[in-house]
């Protein structure tokens, strides 16, 4: 049998040549490429992955971001039209973009809801301020927020009657404004009043402040009762109040008002 080895040697490297061949051209062939490259196929199902496994709780987050910022751009535009708009009120018209159309105003005295007679308000303020007072300010003292959602503006309307009988005077105020959770404004209320009449001021001690009146943020009295003062102040009132009570029969514009 050896001697059948060397016969056989020769046709069984052929076979293993003919055998590995194949296998070589195989190997150095290049392989078939995808026709979308490898690194984008793997952004966009990373990305896809991404999105379907991102916690609810980073959803809801993002959901809710959007109500709180749109409440604070609404009470910043609201504190700076404030601040433009109230030392200008006797002689320009404000900007109502800041109120909700349901405002409800109040005083010690009255409570009116509705942006149309809030709006009117404010013309009858401009209208009978010109009739009764030769020169009439309004003067802000301080604006500031005891909580988020209110803003408290400190005040001083001041002006010199038309009658020769009385002498200039001026009274202070706080309004309080609160805010809805959009940022906008649905309450506006006058209080703490402190008229400065000397004339008719008595002499009291800081005592009876103290105890006669509530505390508030920046204390401030009503000397004695409204009606106890025939003045331009109380006559300007009384035409403001009347002019709301007249609603539905007046026009109101700037320098005049109508019958319908």
């Amino acid at each position: 049998m050896a001697f059948l080895i060397p016969n056989l040697q020769p046709s069984l490297l052929a076979q293993s040549k003919s055998k590995d061949k194949p296998l070589n051209q195989t190997l150095s062939q290049p392989k078939p490429t995808s026709q979308f490259p490898i690194s984008s196929t793997l952004q966009t199902s990373t990305a896809q992955v991404a999105q379907v496994n991102t916690p609810p709780i980073a959803k809801d987050k993002q959901q809710h971001q959007h109500p709180k910022d749109e409440f604070y751009v609404n009470l910043g535009l609201a504190v700076r039209t404030l601040r433009e708009d109230l030392p200008l009120i006797f002689s320009k018209d404000l900007n109502y973009e800041i109120y909700r159309d349901d405002i409800t105003f109040m005083d010690p005295l009255n409570t009116f809801t509705g942006i149309e007679k809030y709006k009117l308000i404010f013309w009858a303020l401009r209208f009978h301020g010109k009739i009764l007072f030769r020169e009439i300010e309004f003067d802000v003292y301080r604006v500031w927020q005891p909580s988020e959602n209110v803003i408290l503006i400190r005040w001083n309307l001041r002006g010199v009657p038309r009658v020769p009988w009385e002498t200039k005077g001026e009274f202070q105020g706080t309004s309080r404004y609160k805010l809805d959770r959009s940022g906008k404004i649905y309450e506006h209320k006058v209080d703490n009043l402190a008229f400065n009449f000397p004339q008719n001021i008595k002499p009291v001690s800081v005592l009876d402040l103290v105890t006669a009146c509530p505390a508030s943020p920046n204390p401030t009295f009503l000397w004695g009762p409204v009606d106890a003062y025939s003045s331009s102040w109380i006559t300007f009132y009384r035409a403001v109040k009347e002019t709301l009570d007249q609603e539905g029969s007046l026009i109101p514009q700037d320098g005049l008002a109508t019958c319908s």
